[in-house]
């Protein structure tokens, strides 16, 4: 009884996520955490910058908003946002494995779980956007405009985020979560119920579902469009190759973030978040850390993608010169015959 007692007066006096132990720390956890994820956030930086220094060796930037299609647009946005989400948790778990100690002054903290926030939310919002555009090209055959130099986008997936998480610092509710510097643990529940564990598994689920959908009707235009018309040209399977070029930022935001969906979900159900299985924030601290390498592998599909497109293309103008060239060459034949 007077563990109980102890236990609940424990909970009440806690001030801060300060007040809480380091994770791993007292279950030999620690660096079985701390590490993968240093590990998986350095590969995920350097192909995050890999992706964006081939986009732009590979095209001007100059004629980025002119000539760049939407998805290799994406592809920068998207590396850009998951490079500064990188470069905002490696120094965090790197100071908690050399001092054994949550991240201090308390302002750094609340800067590394700012920067967190920011970039993640961006990351999801943009995704969203995707989903939504390819399914309404698909299915109503429009665009959506992103505006003049992608603002309306820009400032949808960046500016949204950094104004709540403006206002989440202001009333104090970042600070250390045990593992890393993000929501405080005790005084950062409102924040995190209202900009994470309720809306992530809404939007995933939208995602998901505007994804199945899209691919149906891909499938389904692409055969009827064969069936009717032979092998689709350029021109026919423009609309059906982007959404499906669009089709894969959906599909990497799933595997980049089913964990923190679920982790989130759970949570609404048990009374506790102790309850749910360690297993699933192990699993967490490695897909979430792999954007980079997910956008790195979306823009080396594109490249391919394009490079076959050119391929195709200059057979196919050589297949004409040739035809015409014959064409030519028989005609000239007939005419010193008949001379």
């Amino acid at each position: 009884m007077a563990s109980n007692n102890t236990t609940e007066q424990s909970a009440f006096m806690l001030r801060d996520g300060y007040d809480i132990p380091v994770y791993g720390l007292a279950n030999g956890k620690f660096y079985y955490v701390h590490i993968p994820a240093i590990v998986c956030i350095a590969v995920s930086l350097s192909c995050a910058l890999a992706a964006i220094t081939l986009s732009f060796r590979r095209k001007s930037y100059r004629t980025f908003f002119s000539k760049w299609s939407k998805s290799e647009r994406l592809v920068v946005y998207l590396s850009t946002f998951d490079a500064l989400f990188s470069v905002s948790h490696l120094p965090d778990h790197l100071q908690i494995v050399i001092t054994k100690d949550h991240v201090r002054p308390r302002e750094l903290c609340t800067i590394y779980g700012f920067m967190l926030v920011v970039f993640f939310a961006a990351q999801m919002l943009i995704v969203n956007v995707v989903a939504i555009d390819a399914f309404v090209m698909m299915y109503f055959n429009k665009k959506i405009y992103f505006g003049k130099y992608d603002s309306g986008l820009l400032v949808l997936t960046f500016g949204v985020p950094f104004v709540g998480a403006v206002v989440a610092a202001v009333y104090g509710q970042f600070g250390p979560m045990g593992s890393a510097c993000f929501y405080d643990a005790v005084k950062g529940n409102v924040a995190n119920l209202s900009f994470t564990t309720i809306p992530l598994p809404i939007v995933m689920t939208v995602n998901i579902t505007l994804y199945i959908l899209t691919w149906f009707k891909i499938r389904n235009q692409v055969n009827n469009l064969k069936n009717t018309l032979g092998p689709l040209t350029r021109t026919t399977n423009a609309p059906c190759k982007a959404a499906r070029n669009m089709s894969m930022f959906v599909l990497t935001a799933f595997v980049q973030w089913w964990s923190v969906a679920v982790f989130g979900v759970w949570a609404l159900v048990v009374n506790n978040p102790a309850q749910i299985p360690e297993i699933l924030h192990d699993i967490g601290v490695i897909f979430t850390n792999l954007g980079g390498i997910m956008n790195l592998i979306i823009y080396l599909k594109l490249k391919r993608t394009d490079l076959q497109r050119q391929t195709n293309e200059l057979r196919a103008a050589s297949s004409n010169t040739t035809v015409k060239t014959l064409s030519t060459g028989s005609i000239q034949s007939k005419d010193s015959l008949s001379d």
